[in-house]
């Protein structure tokens, strides 16, 4: 399609000629604007992020960070987007453009040095800088003295000793939160190999709040771009959208050798990394109708093609064992395109949300275009990276059964706290009724060809009272659930120990919750 359009700073300029495969990175350095880098080419470094116009939770619009070495142009056909470069306001004639607050605070903390990785942070940042509700009571940025030096005061107190950002500060609840709360988990996707991270972080604890004047503030209340039916196609290949899920369940039933995509976090790796190119992908992510939330009473219904940043916020804790899952789930920047429907539906044994929904006895919506079925999790994974889909099936939702068992884990072991994956991965959700587990649910993930539920250590754990001894006698039939290989991550020894250790360390932390 000719007409494919997407607006850059302010100016709309056509996708063509770019190829259906090209991503957004490669666009944006092929037309200048080579603040945008590429350091990882897997979503991993964050030095590609750029913000995107995207349905605010809040708002009406909000500022998503995303990585751009991941998503296809031709997936922003008729979207908004802005770099590093659109973030400054534009001077007088003859007059250098003036700093965004996070662009300042970033250069007057020492927060920049090679400066490879801070296009990338500034715009992580900012889109934290926007988000509605982080600094009720911070004074706006145009209160900052840009005259007065450059220090930080890291303190637990009610007063901003910072002497370079004048604002009334929240309270301090953890390392990761700012006074003005800003969320460093924005920024867990953002790698810096030379300047260390602390005059970043002190960078982002400074800022304020967006003054009135600010024009990507005010943007935020009005709508953002309608999502655009897309027939783009360059050299044999193709990259559609439709208006409607019927309109697209047609269109697979058409096309079965179709690739469909919705943040592309997975897809835009084998592209990037592994060279692969498709002839024809289809683009589910701003469906309608797979991006609804629905709260009843007896279940809660999770729309395929909602990111997980989306459902997180729009939950905000009523599933806890989502919400514990959410913050350790890769980063925010891949949070903010991965969904729940990508997840199961790349089939990935290591993927951290099918153990959680197996032990929230979750079941997947399949949509084609002769009707719906339901299908439980625990019975759509048939092998590796395999399922019980069929051709012109789609995800269209997942579907969580209430009321909620009350006592939840989820543990993820891998080799860094945040931004990586899994080598195990356990979820835990119990119903502990008078010092008796009534009810045990308990998914893996990391330890078989494909996401599954530890039968045997429910078994062994249901009906008996909750105690150490009962735990103690369960954990060996955990650490033998699944048939755990040795990789680059773990050995399969380790894995089963961890397995074993996950059920000691659950009884540890929720003893006392149950008990009181």
């Amino acid at each position: 399609m000719v007409g494919a359009r997407i607006t850059v700073n302010g100016k709309e300029a056509p996708i063509a000629p770019a190829a259906p495969h090209t991503t957004v990175l490669d666009f944006l350095r092929e037309r200048g604007l080579t603040g945008t880098k590429e350091g990882c080419a897997e979503g991993e470094c964050g030095a590609c992020s750029v913000l995107v116009a995207r349905p605010g939770v809040d708002k009406p619009t909000d500022w998503v960070a995303v990585n751009a070495c991941l998503v296809p142009v031709a997936a922003l056909d008729g979207q908004e987007l802005v770099t590093a470069e659109g973030l400054a306001t534009p001077g007088a004639p003859g007059t250098p453009p003036a700093l965004h607050p996070v662009q300042h605070e970033m250069a007057v903390r020492g927060g920049s040095q090679c400066g490879y990785c801070t296009p990338g942070f500034v715009c992580s940042m900012a889109a934290e800088y926007y988000r509605p509700g982080r600094c009720a009571h911070a004074e706006p940025a145009d209160a900052t003295d840009h005259t007065a030096p450059a220090t930080h005061a890291d303190t637990d107190t009610d007063t901003d000793t910072n002497a370079n950002t004048k604002h009334t500060v929240t309270e301090h609840t953890d390392a990761e939160h700012g006074p003005n709360g800003f969320d460093l988990h924005a920024l867990s996707g953002n790698l810096c190999r030379c300047t260390g991270y602390r005059p970043i972080r002190d960078a982002a604890f400074a800022v304020g709040a967006p003054t009135d004047e600010d024009p990507l503030a005010r943007r935020r209340e009005e709508a953002p771009p309608a999502p655009v039916a897309t027939d783009y196609a360059r050299d044999g290949r193709e990259f559609l959208r439709r208006s409607t899920l019927a309109e697209t369940l047609r269109l697979l039933r058409e096309r079965p050798d179709a690739v469909v995509v919705a943040g592309s976090t997975d897809w835009g790796v084998d592209v990037n990394i592994r060279a692969r190119r498709a002839n024809c992908v289809v683009a589910v992510d701003r469906l309608p109708e797979l991006r609804e939330l629905r709260v009843a009473s007896d279940s809660i219904e999770i729309g395929a093609a909602l990111t997980l940043t989306e459902i997180e916020r729009r939950l905000d804790g009523e599933v806890p064992l989502l919400a514990e899952l959410f913050p350790r789930f890769a980063s925010r920047l891949i949070r903010n395109g991965a969904t729940l429907g990508g997840n199961l539906g790349t089939g990935s044994p290591i993927g951290d949300s099918p153990p959680v929904l197996l032990a929230l006895e979750a079941s997947v919506v399949l949509a084609d275009a002769d009707g719906e079925r339901e299908v439980p999790l625990a019975a759509y994974f048939t092998g590796y990276r395999q399922s019980v889909r069929r051709p012109g099936e789609l995800i269209r939702a997942v579907r969580i059964p209430r009321p909620l068992s009350p006592v939840t884990a989820f543990h993820k072991i891998a080799k860094r706290r945040f931004d990586d994956i899994s080598s195990v991965a356990v979820a835990f959700a119990l119903d502990v009724e008078d010092g008796v587990v009534r009810k045990a649910r308990i998914g893996l993930g990391g330890v078989a060809a494909t996401p599954i539920r530890a039968l045997a250590t429910e078994a062994a754990l249901e009906g008996r009272p909750w105690t150490a001894e009962t735990v103690e006698a369960a954990a060996p039939v955990l650490r033998a659930e699944g048939t755990p290989m040795s990789d680059h991550r773990a050995s399969a020894a380790y894995r089963s120990a961890m397995l074993g250790q996950s059920l000691l360390k659950l009884y540890a932390q929720t003893t006392e919750a149950v008990s009181s």
